[in-house]
């Protein structure tokens, strides 16, 4: 090929680019809301922050089960 790019790997690319941005939303998105449930449920900073990374694992597991389930 003389330079010129494939169109079908750049679209690719960018649904890589993509998907991963959902993926990082869902993590953050339940992350922040088990961070929300445990500040609405009167426990202390420290606790809310434990929530808040414990829900960001939990997550993270969820999003490496769904790619696992779907690929």
């Amino acid at each position: 090929m003389s330079g010129r790019r494939d169109p079908r790997r750049q679209a690719a690319h960018g649904n890589k680019q993509q998907l991963r941005r959902l993926g990082l939303g869902f993590v953050l998105l339940v992350g922040l809301s088990g961070g929300t449930m445990a500040l609405q449920g009167g426990a202390s900073l420290q606790m809310v922050a434990l929530s808040t990374l414990g829900f960001l694992v939990a997550g993270g597991a969820l999003l490496w089960y769904l790619q696992w389930i779907v690929s």
